[in-house]
């Protein structure tokens, strides 16, 4: 296939099932921009799609040529950045040498800051996982998944090697881990309440994954 024809094909399309042209893609991915800033300021529910449009400097009528809704740019949105986002996280987990003790502390490190910079999108998806909506819990599955298995690899190494007790359940701890990073990754700011700095956060965190990833350390 050639590399004119392959873009065609992976070219966003319209609302219609058109794919758009040069201009028509600009204005796609304006929309989009747009709809990504305002999430930050509006609460998801309440967007609207003449919102967008203001903000984008167009009309109503040219979102419907490329969204039917809000929802549907939104999860245009939630699939780029679990795109993207998948790969980082897992390279968070796969790329440091284990041997080291930082590695830990990138992760926490890393995990935070992801969630700081995509903030207003994940919030977007807890909410939609959380009422019940497949595409958003399966997207929020695609994101985390990747470090869910390097987790799991890493602490069956562990245990393999004898720093780890042998109940130690490889997938139990490797949830858990991940769990607790997305977690308090999405609520950090929830905790400055309590006097509870972002340092010390990831400083915690990064202790029960060095733990329970490298074990008992000569």
């Amino acid at each position: 296939m050639d590399e004119a024809r392959s873009e065609l094909i992976d070219a966003p399309r319209a609302a219609d099932g058109r794919v758009p042209g040069r201009r028509g893609r600009a204005t796609r991915q304006r929309l989009l921009e747009e709809t990504r800033e305002l999430l930050a300021e509006v609460a998801y529910r309440d967007l609207k799609v003449v919102d967008i449009s203001r903000q984008a400097g167009t009309s109503p009528a040219t979102f419907y040529q490329y969204f039917p809704d809000v929802e549907a740019a939104v999860l245009s949105l939630t699939e780029s950045m679990v795109e993207e986002g998948s790969e980082a996280l897992r390279a968070l987990v796969v790329e440091p040498d284990w041997e080291a003790p930082d590695a830990a502390r990138a992760l926490a490190d890393g995990f935070l800051a992801f969630f700081e910079r995509h903030q207003a999108m994940l919030r977007v998806v807890d909410l939609a996982t959380s009422e019940g909506d497949e595409r958003f819990r399966r997207l929020r599955i695609r994101l985390l998944n990747g470090v869910f298995l390097a987790l799991r690899d890493l602490v069956e190494g562990a245990r393999v090697e004898g720093r780890l007790a042998e109940g130690v359940d490889p997938g139990a701890a490797a949830g858990v881990l991940t769990t607790m990073l997305a977690h308090v990754s999405a609520h950090q700011p929830g905790y400055e309440p309590w006097g509870v700095e972002r340092d010390a956060l990831a400083q915690t965190m990064a202790a029960l994954i060095d733990w329970t990833v490298r074990g008992h350390q000569e």
